[in-house]
């Protein structure tokens, strides 16, 4: 795949597929990390000459205008960041959108209107791609978390560009995520939690001839504790996937493969949240969190270790105190002299708390498309571009 760097962009339509899909209440952004990740590309397009488009989504909208789901509040952020001039275009449709871009000048920026406001988007309608491709000289892709999508405004209009290519922050994802799954450092550890094995099967089989150790943790511990004859209370399991989590047990034994699951766990028993050993969880107890001697088990695993992938929490870190088991880990591995990659939004959340997000060598802010990339397949975001 060629990168922005590999176009001439002077005068040129420089259409940067971005994720502003930020976080909004009352129309105020509260987190303004994705936009941050995107301006060093749109800063480059910018001062090459270019005439920078800029294309997003913003929560689900399903081909409808919800006045909560626009992008004006990013409009009026990017005006008061970017020393530049920034236009923003309510509809992409008609003799306006035509008047906006013939008027737009080298070194400005023109936003589009929530992309998923047109039905064609999530459809990757051909003829919305067109539309979308009057936009269009220069294709650049800097939304790695939608890449699993084969929607018109990441796949569709990139077929119809000549030129087409990534920008700076799908690169640094596919750095980090190429090294650690096809050329890491050994010894490789990967630490998987979060609630469903259901959602993590394809990421724990493709892992499994890659990792030298696997931790898991979250309520889908849960499930495998249950497929070792442990009793979990009323706690989340998904019994229909008992069989899958042994055959993955009895997989990473044929390779050699340790599986760390917890020792202990964090239950709430009346007013009182309680750790206690496998063997002491009542029918009622509902796990919510790796115990004490779980985290002293998991940290000492993880000594020795060269690369670390991390996708999903430990446990329900939303809620205190069952935020301890996964803070308190997030820093060991922060601490660790080794290549630390993080990807998923709860997984991000939890390591913020922890105080440690910007201690990790990487962080994906893909959910979706980081644990497609992880299972190892093919993200048509990123095959249209080859």
């Amino acid at each position: 795949m060629k990168t922005i760097r590999d176009f001439d962009l002077k005068g040129k339509k420089v259409f940067i597929r971005v994720d502003f899909n930020v976080p909004l209440e009352g129309g105020v952004i509260q987190d303004d990390t994705r936009i941050i990740e995107a301006l060093p590309t749109i800063e480059y397009a910018l001062k090459a000459g270019g005439k920078v488009i800029l294309c997003s989504h913003l929560g689900r909208p399903k081909g409808k205008r919800v006045p909560e789901l626009s992008l004006k509040p990013v409009y009026e952020y990017l005006k008061s960041k970017l020393n530049v001039p920034v236009k923003y275009l309510e509809d992409i449709v008609g003799d306006v959108a035509d008047k906006e871009l013939a008027n737009l000048k080298e070194g400005e920026i023109l936003l589009l209107e929530n992309v998923r406001f047109y039905e064609g988007e999530t459809k990757n309608d051909p003829e919305f791609a067109k539309i979308l491709s009057r936009f269009v000289d220069v294709y650049i892709n800097d939304a790695f978390s939608v890449c699993h999508r084969a929607h018109a405004s990441v796949v569709g209009v990139a077929q119809l560009a000549q030129e087409r290519g990534i920008g700076f922050l799908t690169e640094k994802e596919l750095k980090y995520l190429t090294r650690v799954i096809g050329r890491p450092e050994r010894p490789l550890y990967a630490i998987v939690g979060g609630s469903k094995v259901s959602t993590k099967i394809g990421v724990l089989k493709n892992l499994l001839p890659r990792v030298d150790k696997l931790i898991i943790g979250g309520a889908m511990a849960n499930t495998f504790l249950l497929a070792q004859g442990y009793n979990v209370g009323a706690s989340l399991v998904e019994r229909e996937y008992v069989e899958v989590a042994k055959e993955i047990i009895k997989e990473a034994k044929e390779q050699e493969v340790k599986i760390y699951l917890p020792v202990d766990v964090a239950v709430e028993r009346g007013v009182e949240v309680v750790d206690v050993t496998l063997k002491e969880i009542e029918d009622g107890d509902i796990i919510y969190d790796i115990g004490e001697e779980t985290i002293q088990y998991f940290s000492l695993a993880l000594e020795g270790a060269k690369t670390v992938i991390w996708n999903g929490p430990l446990g329900y870190f939303e809620k205190e105190p069952f935020h301890y088991g996964t803070v308190s880990v997030a820093r060991r591995v922060a601490g660790l002299p080794a290549t630390t990659v993080a990807g998923g939004g709860d997984t991000l959340s939890a390591l913020k708390l922890a105080g440690v997000l910007t201690a990790f060598s990487h962080t994906s802010t893909a959910g979706g498309a980081f644990l497609e990339y992880l299972e190892g397949k093919e993200l048509p975001g990123l095959a249209v571009l080859k």
